[in-house]
Parts: structure tokens; C-alpha cells; sequence
């Protein structure tokens, strides 16, 4: 499974900043979603001999619009594939929170260094313009999910990353059924 073409990332970010989309915001469980998203990467884990580790609520409820939240879990999904050794490790995690669910994806990747945490998230950014050519992309992905995020009164943030690989935090706002 392949990230969406840069053209349609372009198109929606340039639609979230015009605030021309308006998000469709219905409760639903975020595990579930995940599972289904993290399904369609099995082939790409797999052909990159990619250990796959998982920590996943049962469920953790948030109200947001399904489909945008999907291009959130699909990016970084994919980028953890993407930036991921054969032989690496990939790491999905939900926790419910009192009143957030916060995914967690992490990779066994170059890290990102310590400088360009904030900056991973701006249009067009990349920490390696050399290795543009051997990864593809123009550096919209992230700053795709953090204008998600933050519209569905969310976070994002790089939560950890050396040279043995990054996670990316987000945090968005749980509903509570207790």
C-alpha cells in the first residue's frame, strides 16, 4: 500500500487551510481503524522481512471524521514502512487516556534529528533532501496529519527519535464511557 500521490495531499491540505472541508465528525472506535489500516501494509512489512509489534486498547472512542483520520494512520503507517530496514522493527500503540486516545507509531528508521522535530510537520520539509530520490514524496505528509490533528482539536509530535528509528505521537480527544 502506497501513500496517496502528492498531488491529492497538496488538495487537501490546501482545502483544510482554506477550511473547505468540513470535517464529518461521528463517534467511533479508533482500534478498529487502525487494525483496518495497519492491514493494508501486511504485504509491505512482510516483503521487508519487518517485525510488526502491536499494544492496542480494546477500544478507545473519539468523535472525529473517519476518513480524514484514516490519511493520519495510512501516512505514518507508510512512512514507517517506508523509512524501516528489512530486518526492522515497526511499532503501532493505542493507549485511552482520561480523555485522549493516543496513537503512537514507531520505526526502526534513521531517526530524525533533534533540530527538525517541529520542522518535520511544515509543507514541503525534509530532513534529507538527498535522499528524496530513494524515499519519493515532496514532504506533505506530516504537515497533512498535523493539520488533521489539530482540526480535530488534536496533536502531533515527533515523541521520540535517535538513529535507531522515530515515533510520532497523536493525541486526540477521547470520549469517556465510564
Amino acid at each position: 500500500m502506497e501513500t496517496a500521490p502528492d498531488h491529492f495531499i497538496i488538495l487537501k491540505l490546501n482545502k483544510l487551510e482554506k477550511q473547505t472541508i468540513r470535517p464529518a465528525a461521528e463517534v467511533y472506535d479508533v482500534c478498529a481503524q487502525l487494525c483496518s489500516v495497519a492491514v493494508q501494509f501486511e504485504d509491505a512489512w512482510e516483503r521487508k522481512d519487518i517485525e510488526f509489534d502491536t499494544d492496542l486498547e480494546d477500544a478507545a472512542y473519539t468523535q472525529a471524521d473517519p476518513g480524514l483520520l484514516e490519511l493520519v494512520w495510512t501516512n505514518l503507517l507508510s512512512n514507517a514502512v517506508k523509512f524501516t530496514e528489512a530486518g526492522g522493527t515497526l511499532s503501532l500503540t493505542l493507549e485511552a487516556q482520561e480523555d485522549l486516545a493516543v496513537v503512537r507509531v514507531g520505526d526502526t528508521g534513521c531517526g530524525i534529528p533533534e533540530e527538525y522535530r517541529t520542522s518535520v510537520f511544515q509543507p514541503f520539509f525534509r530532513v534529507d533532501k538527498s535522499r528524496s530520490r530513494e524515499y519519493g514524496g515532496a514532504g506533505l505528509g506530516l504537515s497533512l496529519v498535523w493539520e488533521i490533528a489539530d482540526l480535530h482539536g488534536g496533536s502531533v509530535r515527533v515523541a521520540e527519535s535517535s538513529k535507531q528509528g522515530t515515533t510520532i505521537a497523536v493525541e486526540l480527544p477521547a470520549l469517556s464511557y465510564s
